[in-house]
This record gives C-alpha cells, sequence and structure tokens, in this order.
C-alpha cells in the first residue's frame, strides 16, 4: 500500500470513530416512543357489592292492617290515601249491620234471662226443690251471657263505633267507602308507622348466600344521585316464585324516603384486597387477556392481570406487577413491549400526581 493509500485510511478510521457515538444517538432518537401519563402502582382493598332494587315500603313490625271487628255498616271515612295520622286519630266509623244489632240484642236478651234463671234457682234450692248443680248450671250461663255480651259491647256492637290509628301512621291503602256494609275481618285501610320503613330488594340466589344481617348498605332512589346509609335487616331463605329472586330487606333512616318509592341498595358484603388501578389501565388482548402497561425505565413493559373485583372507575387486580414500577394511563392501548415512553406529566418517581 502506497503512503498516500494509508494515510487515507488512517483518516477514514479515525473520523468513522468519532462519529459511531453521534450516529448511534441520532438513530436512538429516531426510535418510536409514546407519549403517556403514569400512576403509582399500589395495594389496597375495594367493598365488594352486592347491588339489588326494589321497593320501599313498612316492615313487618310496622305494618298494620285495620279490619272490621263485627259485621257493620261504614259510616264516615275520615282518611284518605297516603294521609300521615297521629296516634288516636279517627279513621273509620262504623254503625252496627242488622245482623249485628240482632245478634246484641239477643245476647243482651240471654243476660236477662241468665239472671232471672239463677234467681229462680237460688230459691228452688233454699226450698228444697232444686240441687245445688242445677244452681251451678244457671250461674254458669248468667257468666257466659255476661261474656257474650261483653265481647259484642268491645268489639262496637252495642253502637256507633269509631276505629281509631293504633300509632302514628301513613294511610298506605283504603278500601272502605261510605254505606258498605262490611263482615267481620273484612281489610277496612293499611297503616305503615313511617319512622319504621324498609327496601325490600331481589337478590339473585348465587349473591344472596354472600349477604347477612347488619351488612352496610348505599340506598339510591331511582333517579336520585344521592346515597343514603342502611343496614340489612333480614336476608330471605327462600327464592321468590314469580321472580326467582331473594327477598332482602334494609333498614332505613326515617324521614328519607316515602312507601312506594324505587331505590337501588348498594350491599357490602366484604372486602377484596390486591393491586387498585384506574379501570382505564386495563386493557385487553387480541386474545382476549386482560393486561396492563408499566413503565420500567421509560421502557414499555406489558404484564397480563386477573380482575378480581371492581368498585366505581376502580378494580383490583392480581398478576406479576413490579411495584416499583409506575402504571401507564393515557397512551397505553399504543404501546407495545419494549417502546420508549415520553411522559406527559412527569412526577414524583415519574408517576402523574
Amino acid at each position: 500500500m502506497s503512503r498516500a493509500a494509508a494515510c487515507a485510511a488512517g483518516i477514514a478510521i479515525s473520523l468513522t470513530t468519532l462519529l459511531a457515538p453521534a450516529c448511534a444517538k441520532s438513530v436512538s432518537a429516531l426510535a418510536p416512543s409514546v407519549l403517556v401519563t403514569l400512576t403509582r402502582v399500589k395495594e389496597g382493598a375495594l367493598p365488594h357489592e352486592v347491588i339489588g332494587y326494589g321497593t320501599v315500603g313498612p316492615s313487618s313490625a310496622g305494618r298494620k292492617t285495620v279490619m272490621a271487628p263485627v259485621s257493620a255498616v261504614v259510616g264516615n271515612v275520615y282518611v284518605r290515601l297516603g294521609e300521615a295520622v297521629s296516634r288516636g286519630a279517627p279513621l273509620v266509623r262504623l254503625t252496627p249491620s242488622p245482623q249485628t244489632a240482632a245478634s246484641y240484642a239477643q245476647a243482651q236478651s240471654a243476660l236477662i234471662v241468665a239472671r232471672h234463671l239463677v234467681a229462680s234457682t237460688r230459691k228452688l234450692v233454699a226450698e228444697h226443690l232444686a240441687t245445688a248443680q242445677q244452681l251451678a248450671n244457671a250461674e254458669k250461663s248468667l257468666t257466659d251471657a255476661r261474656s257474650q255480651l261483653r265481647a259484642f259491647q268491645s268489639l262496637g256492637a252495642s253502637g256507633s263505633n269509631i276505629v281509631r290509628a293504633p300509632f302514628s301512621a301513613i294511610v298506605t291503602a283504603l278500601t272502605a267507602s261510605p254505606g258498605a256494609i262490611v263482615v267481620q275481618g273484612t281489610p277496612l285501610l293499611d297503616l305503615a308507622a313511617p319512622r319504621a320503613l324498609v327496601l325490600t330488594v331481589g337478590v339473585v340466589p348465587a349473591q344472596a348466600g354472600e349477604i347477612n344481617a347488619e351488612d352496610p348498605a348505599r340506598v339510591t332512589l331511582i333517579g336520585g344521585h344521592q346515597p343514603v346509609a342502611g343496614r340489612v335487616l333480614l336476608r330471605g331463605e327462600v327464592a321468590q316464585s314469580g321472580s326467582g329472586l331473594v327477598p332482602i330487606e334494609i333498614a332505613l333512616p326515617p324521614g328519607k324516603f316515602l312507601p312506594g318509592e324505587m331505590a337501588e341498595a348498594a350491599i357490602t358484603t366484604r372486602e377484596v384486597r390486591g393491586y387498585v388501578v384506574p379501570h382505564e389501565a386495563i386493557l385487553v388482548n387480541s386474545s382476549g387477556a386482560t393486561y396492563v402497561v408499566q413503565a420500567v425505565d421509560r421502557v414499555a413493559h406489558k404484564v397480563l392481570v386477573h380482575i378480581i373485583d371492581s368498585h366505581g372507575d376502580q378494580n383490583v387486580i392480581s398478576g406479576a406487577l413490579d411495584a416499583r414500577a409506575p402504571l401507564v394511563l393515557t397512551g397505553n392501548h399504543q404501546l407495545s413491549d419494549g417502546m420508549r415512553i415520553r411522559l406527559a406529566d412527569p412526577g414524583p418517581h415519574g408517576a402523574r400526581r
């Protein structure tokens, strides 16, 4: 090789050595990257909730059906459907029906006859014309006649009878109408104690087994936005024949609901622990598997995860996550394994605040 050729070769090698790092840096800068935001990976717990829908109504202890005590004619009806009444307020006025009036008159006559029978039997016993057993039988007849008459009087058969509210309540059903003749036991109206309302919801049997008495619940009226705290009073043990759902009774705070309103109940049965991440961090690949993307030294790393539970816009997941590496939120769907990332809003440790 001539001196000139050797010199040229040496110059070329020197230039290559000098330019190689710059070229490599330029190539690295041209590599694809994605602008993302990050959040920290954190362990925690979310409440597991069972959702049910139902109607507000009185509890079994706060419900009463007022029935006709005897056969009677309905006189005045003092209340209206949906009206709130205080304890002792007049509800309905009843007057004896012709049949009840006749039965009461017969009871009065039976008492008079029994009194005369006792008096005459005592005289006969004194004259040794009747036995002590006959007197005992006459006295028993008198006692029975008195009891029968008192029973009629207590039921209002002796005259006009006003049925009054046994407690402060709301009239939830009204079947009595003026002039109607009702037999004994006919429902006149239904009352509900406003301070003892419950929400009865239906839950599928597979989830009903998770619910226990005293479990907390969030109750929200259909169309409403502000939830109210409640608690489970009773879990049914039999699915209803019409819907196939198990009834759950939830106690409600007084003054917050009206009978007949429809509401949703979110019943918390337990806590679920794992990695708590925003819903937007979870993606689904072409095979249907769920995964998240972590930023390891500003490089994307996909991690397959399993969704354990969800609550609102948060999810509890499990998987081989690196607790020190932040999680990619926005921009995660554009990333492949090994891609470089650029931070849109870096915070401490490369995580979004």
